[in-house]
């Protein structure tokens, strides 16, 4: 019989560039909430001490991080959800549907600028939100976790992808810098 066990979604991390670093993220179990049409979740998820995300907004408290994730969307992020979410929204587990990567150093926000059209400022993507768009031509979850970091997530089938287009932007900011 086959061993059909877990793999990482791409190999050759972590990886410095310049005053860049990449390094594949694991950010534990992952589920989609969407809660039901007039749904409150607000009571399911009280015992992880959260509150389902507004537009851009991140809640942490423990393990557990609950991403905006698009319209009336959220993910769960660190641990598995509480059973009473599932009559209030639908819930999925995406852990592995999605490749997790964090782009960090003094140079990460010039790379991202390369590859997506979000405003990376400090007043377009604060520290502590996310953002849905894209990076090169992938749907991506954006996420600013501190001042010179971001949390990339695609689709695990373009993670190869992701990991070649950033960095090849790494190589082409670290090179401007040297100039």
């Amino acid at each position: 019989m086959a061993d059909l066990g877990a793999t990482q979604a791409v190999t050759g991390l972590p990886l410095t560039i310049g005053q860049t670093r990449l390094e594949l993220l694991d950010p534990g179990p992952v589920t989609a909430i969407a809660p039901y049409p007039g749904a409150d979740v607000s009571a399911a998820l009280a015992p992880l001490g959260l509150a389902f995300p507004s537009s851009g907004a991140i809640a942490a408290g423990g393990a557990a991080r609950l991403i905006w994730a698009g319209r009336e969307l959220a993910f769960l992020l660190g641990v598995e959800p509480p059973a009473a979410l599932a009559t209030e929204a639908a819930v999925t587990d995406q852990t592995d549907g999605w490749a997790w990567l964090h782009l960090a150093g003094r140079d990460a926000r010039a790379v991202l600028a390369r590859l997506t059209p979000l405003d990376l400022r400090d007043t377009g993507l604060a520290t502590g939100t996310s953002a849905r768009s894209t990076i090169g031509h992938m749907q991506a979850i954006v996420i600013r976790p501190a001042p010179e970091a971001y949390e990339l997530a695609v689709f695990r089938s373009m993670a190869g992808t992701l990991v070649h287009d950033v960095t090849e932007a790494m190589r082409r900011v670290a090179a401007r810098a040297a100039l």
